[in-house]
């Protein structure tokens, strides 16, 4: 069904632009109560509490800056049925902002958000919202100048276990100049994430849509380029440690010309960021080093991360003097305290220390290993041996590391001395790290 268009007004001294320019958005999860994170203390809670609703507040003064026709959003508005009253204002007050510049808004329901479930405080949304229906795929224009220079299809859910392949709702042709999917689903059967709305890529590239804008993956991707494109923009603000919700959260400013996508840009909008680290501590002969090293991978992070705050964590990895230090009483969880104590401030950044993981190992004696005459100190000798014997080492490696095939060996980069005894090397610390116990 094609509803009414929306004629948004264009300034005559706009710069060059493409023929049409939206925002994708998704998972903004508005209010979220990061459970289990307010044990860090301090004024983290608080700052948490804000974020979603702040990366809110950047979302819509970004899709104004970049001077956007229209702002799409792919669901789960909300983090659950029980939508606060303070996320449903900021969200009303958001899109005045984007109404009163001519923005279209158009946004579906989700499974955290669904239609038919949690309640709603604001009776009408401003001009220009349009809010797709769980009955069936609606299409509304986007118009320039009294021309459709766009066409968005969409359908929320009515309930938060819906199984059904929405996609396959979706019109398999369109006329409209670009044709937009705006889907809350789990394309490919992501494992990570729960099968709400499943399909297949394949059905998404073969439909009548020119651009999926997807919601419900926490990790913006883009799962298909060209002639279709199709893309999850990720959470706007990452909600927990979990893998998924680490690293950059934003949103996607795509640029339409001639009908076809001709420019793709992540913005990052997140408040807080998670991130975890990982830290070798091979060459780290104490405590008090350990600490240094932690403070100096912190402050990177933090300049990567252009002043956001961040919540840390770091996994020490490799064998080292330390370990031993790391191992003694409650070492791992002291030095986490003693982080925790300095202070999250770094520059104009907070960071905040969640978990230090402990995956260290002693260091390798190789002189008691020799001496020990069992399966290690024969793999050494063996192994030491080769990496002495230029001659012997290239028979070794022609008989069990050089491709026969011709195909294969094409494949493969051409190697010289150096990087074959750097390789064995390699393997031999790899060995003797799995052969040997930690302590």
């Amino acid at each position: 069904m094609l509803r009414a268009s929306y004629l948004r007004p264009r300034g005559a001294c706009r710069a060059v632009m493409p023929d049409f320019r939206f925002v994708h958005a998704a998972d903004l999860h508005l209010d979220t109560p990061f459970d289990g994170l307010s044990r860090l203390g301090g004024d983290l809670p608080a700052r948490l509490r804000d974020a979603s609703l702040t990366a809110f507040d950047k979302l819509v003064a970004e899709t104004l800056r970049v001077d956007a026709d229209a702002l799409v959003l792919a669901g789960d508005l909300y983090d659950g049925p029980d939508r606060g009253l303070r996320a449903q204002l900021r969200l009303r007050d958001g899109f005045a902002r984007l109404a009163g510049a001519g923005v279209q808004v158009f946004l579906v329901h989700g499974n955290h958000d669904p239609v038919q479930e949690g309640w709603s405080a604001i009776g009408a949304w401003p001009e220009g919202v349009h809010v797709f229906s769980a009955q069936e795929v609606e299409a509304v224009p986007v118009t320039r100048a009294g021309r459709e220079v766009a066409r968005v299809y969409g359908i929320s859910f009515a309930h938060a276990q819906t199984g059904e392949n929405l996609a396959a709702r979706f019109p398999k042709t369109s006329d409209a100049p670009f044709a937009i999917g705006l889907l809350h689903a789990n394309v490919g059967n992501n494992p990570a994430h729960a099968r709400y709305a499943p399909c297949e890529l394949a059905e998404l590239t073969g439909g009548g849509m020119d651009y999926w804008a997807l919601g419900h993956i926490h990790a913006a991707q883009v799962l298909a380029d060209g002639p279709v494109h199709a893309v999850y923009s990720g959470v706007l603000q990452g909600r927990s440690p979990k893998p998924s919700e680490q690293g950059a959260k934003g949103a996607y400013v795509v640029d339409v010309d001639d009908g076809r996508v001709s420019g793709l840009s992540f913005r990052p909008l997140d408040v807080v960021r998670f991130e975890q680290l990982t830290l070798d501590v091979a060459d780290i002969a104490d405590a008090g080093q350990l600490q240094d090293a932690l403070q100096a991978a912190a402050a990177d992070a933090a300049e990567a991360a252009d002043g956001r705050d961040l919540i840390l964590r770091v996994e020490l990895t490799g064998r080292g003097a330390v370990h031993r230090q790391l191992r003694q009483g409650a070492g791992a969880d002291d030095l986490l305290q003693s982080l925790q104590e300095a202070g999250p401030g770094l520059g104009g950044a907070q960071v905040w220390w969640d978990r230090l993981i402990d995956r260290t190992a002693p260091p390798l004696d190789k002189d008691a290993i020799r001496r020990r005459g069992d399966f290690s100190a024969e793999l050494l000798t063996r192994a030491e041996a080769l990496l002495a014997d230029a001659d012997r080492l290239e028979a070794f490696l022609a008989a069990h590391a050089r491709p026969t095939d011709r195909r294969l060996r094409d494949l493969v980069a051409d190697s010289d001395a150096a990087s074959d005894r750097a390789t064995l090397a390699a393997a031999l610390d790899e060995a003797l790290d799995r052969l040997e116990p930690d302590e």
